[in-house]
């Protein structure tokens, strides 16, 4: 499996009731590939895996993998900071067909670098399908060093690693050797991924994505394509959003967005919140200025191409 460019981190959309949205998801997952995004990832952050009840999981990876129906990979968030539950999740995961597994280092426990080895090495040892290692020590408080993650990729399943650590030294480290261990290294913010791919890295899990699929799909493939002009153009586009997805805690923004122009996502469960007004009326006027602005970089690119 080589996991590269846009893999959408799906939302959980949730009815007005507080239930699991089954057509909004169906719908999402539809506009995403035919955006054309690389992957899905569900029951991750931005799914709100940790507000969800086993029954729910279940439905939601069973729902998205007949969506899907093999056209792009499903990865499946089975992170915990509890090895047995990891296992259990990344087992249920597996035996309902997902393509990979999406796992966290374990949070709020704070192992060892030795404690995070043990608990991947459980989980490969119980599983069967790919899985990609997830570094975010800003909700973990720990942080995979680079000798072992490398340590891990070594593994013949465990094929890419997500990085949010922030450490541009690590991610380049990691980029060099990925070629020989044969992993690929993604960025899990958007606002990174024009630099992390400029590095060498192959793609982004995106939260923005859930908005914007082609705008994502265009910047990861000029980068890949190393159009650094076109790329550019794309990252400047997209800033200000990518700005705005940040101002309260993930998946807040990215639901508040995607209700004002009417996508299925619902509120977020708590502990998260609604987002404050001050911020929504800002999202607002953020998402309409994109609009404009894109519809206009489209409008140049088809009189420029008619020129030619």
């Amino acid at each position: 499996m080589h996991l590269h460019g846009v893999i959408t981190a799906l939302v959980t959309p949730f009815t007005e009731d507080n239930a699991i949205d089954t057509k909004g998801l169906i719908e999402a997952i539809e506009s995403q590939i035919e955006a054309g995004v690389s992957g899905l990832v569900v029951l991750g952050t931005t799914g709100e895996a940790p507000t969800l009840t086993t029954e729910e999981r279940q439905h939601i990876i069973r729902t998205s993998v007949k969506t899907v129906a093999g056209r792009i990979p499903v990865i499946v968030g089975t992170g915990s900071n509890c090895t047995r539950t990891c296992v259990a999740m990344s087992l249920e995961a597996q035996e309902l067909g997902a393509d990979a597994l999406l796992i966290a280092m374990p949070y709020y426990n704070k192992p060892t670098q030795e404690g995070l080895v043990a608990h991947i090495q459980m989980v490969y040892e119980a599983t069967k399908i790919p899985i990609v290692l997830y570094n975010i020590p800003g909700r973990t408080s720990v942080n995979l060093e680079v000798d072992t993650a490398l340590q891990l990729l070594a593994l013949d399943r465990i094929v890419a690693i997500k990085e949010v650590s922030g450490n541009y030294t690590q991610v380049s480290q990691l980029v060099e050797l990925s070629e020989a261990l044969n992993y690929t290294v993604l960025s899990g913010d958007d606002a990174a991924t024009l630099p992390m791919m400029a590095l060498g890295c192959h793609g982004v899990i995106s939260v923005a994505s859930n908005l914007i699929p082609t705008g994502m799909v265009f910047l990861a493939e000029a980068l890949a394509e190393q159009q650094l002009h076109e790329a550019r153009v794309w990252h400047y586009l997209l800033a200000d959003l990518f700005e705005a997805l940040s101002l309260e805690t993930n998946p807040i923004p990215i639901k508040a967005a995607l209700n004002l122009i009417e996508h299925p996502a619902g509120h977020c469960r708590l502990p998260l919140t609604e987002m404050t007004e001050s911020n929504q009326q800002y999202l607002a006027e953020i998402i309409e200025d994109l609009d404009t602005n894109i519809a206009e970089l489209f409008e140049d690119i088809e009189t420029t191409e008619a020129n030619v």
